[in-house]
C-alpha cells in the first residue's frame, strides 16, 4: 500500500544543534553494517499524529489495555503515589492516558518530556486550558539521554512511561533508562506499561494492521529526513516489514529497499541493495518475572503489578529501592 498524502504540517529541527544531531545520528546509522536508525525519529508532527492513529487500531491492542487498566485502577494507583507531586511523563503523546491520571492524582505540577517539539506544546496548550489550576511544563528534550531537572526539583515527583516504550530499548539500555529514572525519582516512584509476551499471530497483526497506518508511519520516517535533511529517499522503493523474532522475544521493525538504488545526503551517497533492511526499531516484549528482575538490578523494587484478564499488558508501580 502506498503512503497517503501527508497533512501539511511541516516543521524543522528545535534548533540548529538539534539539527546536526538529527543529521550525525542519520549518517552514522547509514554507514552502520547493518543499516539502523533509531526510532525516536519516527516521532516529529506527523508521526506523532499518525501514532495516534495506530492506537485507536482495532488490531493495536497495547492501547486500548493499558487503558482499560489505568481506568480501572486510578483510584488504588493513586493512592500508591500519594497526594501533592508532580508527575513527570516520558515520552509525552496522546492526553488520553495521563488525563487519566491528573483526574486521579490532582497533583500540583505536570512535566511531559518528548522529542516533538510542536506536537508536545499542543497537547501542553490543550491539557492548560482543560486543567486551569495545573501548572504543566512542557519539556521538549531526548528522554533517553541524560536529563537535568533543576527547575522543578521541589517537592515530590513521580514518573510516567506507558505504552510500553520500554520495549523499544535493548534490555540493558532499558535497565540503565532504569536507573537513571530511578535516581532522577529517588524516594519517589515510576509508573511504567509493559507489554507481554504472547501469541506471535497477535503480534504480528498489532504490527502489521490492515489499513496500512503502521506501515505508513515508519515509511513517515524518510518523508522527514527528505524535508529536514535534504535528502532524496523514494518512499515508493521502500517498504515496512516487522516480524516476530521469538528467540529475541521482540518485534523487530524494517525498511526494506524493494530495488538497488543509492541515497543522497547532504553530498554523502549511501546505496542499498534489493531487500537490504534497515532497522528502525525494535518492540521488546516481557514476561512479568523478567521485567522485576530487569527493574530491581536498575535499583527499583517491585510495590504493585496490574494486568489484564488475558495477560496481555502489565503496568508497574516501581518504588525507590532505597
Amino acid at each position: 500500500m502506498s503512503p497517503r498524502p501527508l497533512a501539511a504540517r511541516r516543521q524543522l529541527p528545535e534548533s540548529a544543534a538539534d539539527a546536526n544531531d538529527f543529521a550525525d545520528a542519520l549518517l552514522a546509522g547509514l554507514r552502520s553494517d547493518p543499516k539502523q536508525v533509531p526510532c525516536k525519529y519516527f516521532y516529529d508532527a506527523d508521526g506523532s499524529h499518525l501514532f495516534e492513529e495506530i492506537c485507536a487500531l482495532p488490531e493495536y491492542y497495547p492501547s486500548r489495555t493499558e487503558l482499560g487498566l489505568l481506568r480501572r485502577h486510578a483510584a488504588e494507583i493513586a493512592r500508591l503515589i500519594g497526594p501533592d507531586v508532580g508527575v513527570i511523563e516520558f515520552g509525552a503523546g496522546s492526553s488520553d492516558k495521563i488525563r487519566v491520571l491528573l483526574d486521579a492524582l490532582r497533583p500540583r505540577a505536570y512535566l511531559p518530556v518528548d522529542i516533538s517539539g510542536p506536537y508536545l506544546r499542543s497537547i501542553a496548550a490543550q491539557l492548560r486550558s482543560d486543567y486551569p489550576e495545573l501548572a504543566v511544563h512542557p519539556i521538549v528534550a531526548d528522554f533517553t539521554q541524560p536529563l537535568s531537572w533543576q527547575p522543578f526539583t521541589r517537592g515530590k515527583r513521580a514518573g510516567f512511561f506507558p505504552g510500553s516504550t520500554i520495549g523499544n530499548f535493548e534490555p540493558e539500555e532499558a535497565r540503565a533508562f532504569l536507573a537513571r529514572t530511578a535516581k532522577l525519582l529517588k524516594g519517589s516512584g515510576l509508573l511504567i506499561g509493559v507489554d507481554l509476551v504472547k501469541d506471535p499471530v497477535t503480534l504480528h497483526a498489532a504490527y502489521n494492521d490492515r489499513a496500512g497506518v503502521t506501515a505508513e508511519f515508519t515509511l513517515n520516517m524518510l518523508e522527514r529526513f527528505n524535508r529536514e535533511l535534504g535528502a532524496d529517499f523514494d518512499l515508493a522503493a521502500f517498504r515496512h516489514r516487522a516480524r516476530y523474532n521469538p528467540m529475541a522475544g521482540r518485534i523487530e521493525t524494517h525498511l526494506v529497499s524493494l530495488r538497488e538504488q543509492e541515497v543522497r545526503i547532504d553530498g554523502q551517497r549511501f546505496p542499498f541493495a534489493v531487500d537490504e533492511p534497515t532497522l528502525v526499531e525494535y518492540s521488546c516484549k516481557y514476561s512479568v518475572p523478567e521485567f522485576v528482575r530487569l527493574a530491581v538490578r536498575a535499583g527499583w523494587r517491585s510495590a504493585r503489578i496490574w494486568t489484564d484478564a488475558e495477560r496481555r499488558f502489565s503496568i508497574h508501580f516501581l518504588t525507590d529501592a532505597g
